[in-house]
């Protein structure tokens, strides 16, 4: 029996040592995790998503009310129709002065007609003509009161229109959407609770498309690169091994000292490079397990 248990020892002793040489670096899987927050306040009405819920970009995580907003829309809404209503209309106003210009010059023409024929003194002419002036002075003052107040009114109705365009902006943000494919790891609110702006609600990520984030020594950089395809195996413990085919996506360009929870074929290495290795998950692999890279 002793010599059965020794036996065994050995057997895991030369078992690790050669599982060690197997592979040029280890590290932990990660995801591309994103904090979905709060983009304004005010009390949610409704918790679309549960956590584990695998949720697609743009699909409705939680609403918050509103209520406020919609309304100061519509009193916006009321006050742009309203001064739009009273905006002069410059045509009708000025038509009468532009009828007694018209006349007037009419008037005018015939004067210098009889004039020339002897029928009519200068001084009608003159009279005329001063009633003329005096006429186009006006229309031309009531123009320039006129086009005043129509951009007057055309401004300030054009400042509702960007208030109630914020105002739509703000209520479209009161719908929390996904901003990508995945699932979700966590949820920070209940419906009910108040949301305030930065507020975290949600913590989503894509658990489909993976990465391990190993460390390579100096001398193995020579080896690798980006865009290369290198073996990954998700290590779960004792004989639980799944291998997958990785892509290296990215190289550091610094090296670091060497994190206390990763090996490397030579553990005496103090300086190492981090690297990405993008992985295709099949449901397998979790955030934070182990895995082992071979070049």
């Amino acid at each position: 029996m002793k010599k059965i248990l020794i036996l065994s020892l050995l057997a895991l002793v030369f078992g690790s040592c050669n599982r060690s040489a197997s592979y040029d670096a280890t590290g932990t899987f990660e995801a591309n995790e994103v904090t979905v927050c709060a983009e304004t306040t005010g009390k949610i009405i409704t918790m679309e998503a549960e956590e584990g819920a695998t949720m697609h970009a743009g699909q409705v995580l939680a609403v918050v009310d509103t209520t406020a907003l919609v309304l100061q829309r519509e009193v916006l809404e009321k006050q742009q129709l309203a001064m739009l209503a009273a905006k002069p209309n410059v045509q009708k106003q000025v038509a009468s002065l532009r009828e007694q210009i018209s006349k007037q010059e009419k008037e005018l023409a015939r004067l210098k007609r009889l004039q020339a024929g002897e029928a009519a003194t200068g001084k009608q002419v003159d009279d005329v003509e001063t009633q003329l002036r005096v006429l186009r002075s006006q229309l031309d003052a009531s123009l320039q009161t006129l086009n005043a107040n129509v951009a007057s009114v055309d401004g300030n109705a054009a400042a509702i229109e960007s208030q109630k365009r914020l105002l739509d902006d703000q209520i479209s943000r009161c719908r929390i959407v996904s901003p990508t494919d995945g699932t979700v790891l966590v949820r920070y609110a209940q419906k009910g609770e108040m949301a305030m702006t930065g507020k975290p609600l949600f913590k989503v990520a894509d658990l489909e498309n993976m990465f391990l984030r190993a460390y390579f020594t100096s001398d193995q950089l020579s080896r690798v690169k980006v865009g290369q395809t290198v073996k990954v195996i998700a290590d779960f413990g004792g004989s639980e091994q799944y291998e997958y085919e990785g892509t290296v996506t990215w190289i550091a360009s610094e090296s670091e000292f060497t994190p206390k929870n990763i090996q490397t074929r030579n553990s005496r290495a103090n300086l190492v490079y981090a690297a990405k290795i993008a992985v295709k998950n099949d449901g397998k692999i979790k955030i934070g397990g182990y895995g082992e890279v071979i070049i």
